[in-house]
């Protein structure tokens, strides 16, 4: 395929959503990417025109992204761009929208502490095949492993469904 991809750097402007579909899971936040430029006459740094973005992940993707990131946190993004045209209310509107194939916190702006999302081992059908994982409830993500008591309190993503818990176990 012919697919345009895109590398974007910047901020996680909405609330991460998390949806179960037919077709897996999918998270899609609002992600905003502000140009930046030396001014010289003022000798400083000014900001440009602001792009807004609407990043979807699938699976276990959007699974990890629901329980990692938060509202104004830094991330790069890497995905498939595609612009679409909408009529609303009148008036004819473009989005763009980016499936992301990859996404990571921005470390030249931070730090980061990664944990690896251990895969549960496939039960057996009675006929021997493997069965399928149970699907998270909707709105729930993954339960990740333990933080230290202070981190935990403040963040709303270590509470998670029992079924998200089971399908989705982390290592230490």
């Amino acid at each position: 395929m012919n697919d345009t991809t895109v590398t974007l750097v910047g901020n996680v402007a909405t609330a991460v959503e998390y949806r179960d579909t037919a077709a897996g899971g999918v998270a899609r936040f609002r992600f905003a990417v502000t140009a930046r430029r030396w001014d010289r006459e003022q000798g400083a740094w000014s900001d440009g025109p602001t792009s807004f973005y609407t990043v979807s992940a699938w699976r276990s993707l959007g699974a990890n992204l629901a329980a990692s990131v938060s509202v104004g946190e830094p991330l790069v993004v890497h995905g498939r761009l595609k612009v679409r045209e909408d009529e609303r209310d009148g008036q004819r509107k473009t989005f763009v929208d980016v499936a992301a194939v990859a996404v990571g916190h921005d470390l030249s702006r931070g730090t980061a502490a990664f944990r690896r999302a251990a895969r549960a081992e496939p039960e057996l059908r009675a006929d021997g095949g493997p069965q399928p994982p149970p699907r998270p409830q909707a709105g729930a993500a993954p339960k990740l492993s333990p933080r230290p008591p202070s981190e935990a309190e403040e963040d709303p993503w270590t509470v998670a469904s029992d079924e998200a818990t089971k399908r989705l176990v982390t290592a230490s």
